[in-house]
């Protein structure tokens, strides 16, 4: 049942609209700082390590402790202090969290929006290892899920931005995989003291995202 469970929530068919965000891929691209592929694996490579450092610490701790989560909404608030990206976060947390009440209709998430445990921003980060907690997604189940998501959105922005073609893409996600797995495994003990910002290029270039002159993403 789980594995059905997980198949589901990694369809690209799940609607979180996260296929409406390039992580800063489309800014970078823009501004010559990638130019093919060896660029968007660095690109790539750069973007999962921020990942673990700066996001998957939040998904662990909202994971474990579900009743902190208006505490760890606001903390991811002002941690991600790029407009854009906090943007992107809270429209990404709060479809999820939309989508997983009405899909699933568990009483763990309905009561989220009942109490004071609701999220006062609805980041993405926290909400994410909540709802995968209520869904009884293990820790590891969810970490994995998390870098899956991120890495096929990474490569879906570069397709669809024309970087690389869509069989090239599915080999560099298959590439990609097992560099995100050490990446994981590396950060997989991280607590919210340890959160960092690791990637300042890519946190400058999704700021320009607003001033590109034409733009297929929102981030």
């Amino acid at each position: 049942m789980s594995d059905w469970l997980v198949w589901q929530l990694a369809d690209s068919a799940f609607p979180t609209g996260g296929f409406a965000h390039s992580g800063g891929l489309e800014a970078a691209w823009q501004h010559g700082e990638i130019r093919g592929r060896a660029d968007l694996l660095q690109f790539a490579e750069a973007s999962l390590s921020q990942l673990g450092h700066a996001i998957l610490p939040f998904v662990t701790a909202a994971h474990r402790e579900p009743t902190r989560l208006t505490e760890l909404d606001r903390l991811c608030d002002a941690f991600t202090s790029n407009h854009v990206a906090n943007r992107a976060s809270r429209l990404q947390g709060q479809a999820l969290l939309a989508s997983a009440e009405r899909i699933f209709a568990l009483p763990g998430l309905q009561r989220l929006r009942e109490t004071d445990h609701q999220p006062p921003c609805g980041h993405f980060a926290p909400v994410f290892g909540v709802v995968m907690g209520v869904l009884e997604l293990d820790q590891s189940a969810t970490a994995r899920l998390l870098f899956f998501q991120h890495l096929r959105g990474l490569i879906a922005g570069a397709v669809r931005l024309g970087i690389i073609g869509p069989m090239e893409g599915q080999s560099l996600q298959h590439r990609l995989s097992l560099r995100a797995e050490e990446i994981l495994e590396r950060c997989a003990d991280l607590s919210l003291d340890d959160i960092a910002q690791t990637a300042p290029l890519q946190d400058l270039w999704q700021g320009a995202q607003d001033r590109l002159y034409s733009r297929l993403f929102q981030s």
